[in-house]
């Protein structure tokens, strides 16, 4: 059972920081407060970043977070993506550490297990699902995980997105310094040799 919170409804502080991110912030939230059941264009650098990572493979990561590390900000799950929101720099970083670490399923790493992730930081942009929950489904299965509920959430950083990709790769695939035991080897009990 997973400790991630059931938070799915962006509160009136969690949306006037969402809607912080824009050239028109009070035009934005405006908007949103008059359709709160649309989703959401928003701009990445400045506020937050996302890192993007495929639903299944995110939804690993969230777990690590929550059950063994310091825990999330804002999530969410648009179009088969889950959508971490990490702190402004994430995005440029987080790459490159996969890339040091040899987790970046590259050419010559120890493995494919992390998927490719996808960073929007500076210059990027993301859309978001709309602010309620709401209990009709929404096209593509959109949804807030954990949805912003305050004016200055905390936002994890590159290494603790590294830790948290690194810890659901390292679940999904077992590594063993040990090679794989021979089944047709003969093994004698050497124990009672004198």
């Amino acid at each position: 059972m997973s400790s991630t919170p059931n938070v799915t409804c962006a509160t009136p502080d969690g949306a006037a920081w969402l809607a912080s991110t824009g050239t028109y912030p009070r035009s934005t939230l405006a908007n949103w407060q008059e359709h709160p059941d649309a989703p959401l264009v928003l701009p990445c650098g400045a506020v937050f970043d996302v890192v993007s990572a495929p639903v299944v493979f995110g939804r690993r990561m969230l777990d690590r977070l929550w059950d063994e590390g310091p825990g999330s900000g804002p999530v969410a799950v648009f179009r088969g993506r889950m959508l971490l929101f990490a702190a402004p720099g994430t995005a440029q970083r987080l790459p490159s550490l996969l890339t040091w670490e040899e987790w970046g399923g590259g050419h010559g790493s120890r493995t494919a297990a992390v998927p490719p992730l996808l960073c929007h930081g500076t210059g990027d942009a993301v859309t978001v699902p709309a602010l309620s929950g709401g209990d009709s489904p929404t096209p593509g299965g959109s949804r807030w995980l954990v949805a912003p509920d305050t004016r200055h959430p905390w936002l994890p950083g590159p290494e603790v997105v590294l830790w948290a990709a690194v810890r659901a790769a390292r679940a999904a695939v077992r590594i063993s310094i040990f090679p794989p035991a021979d089944q047709d080897a003969k093994v004698y009990d050497v124990s009672r040799r004198r």
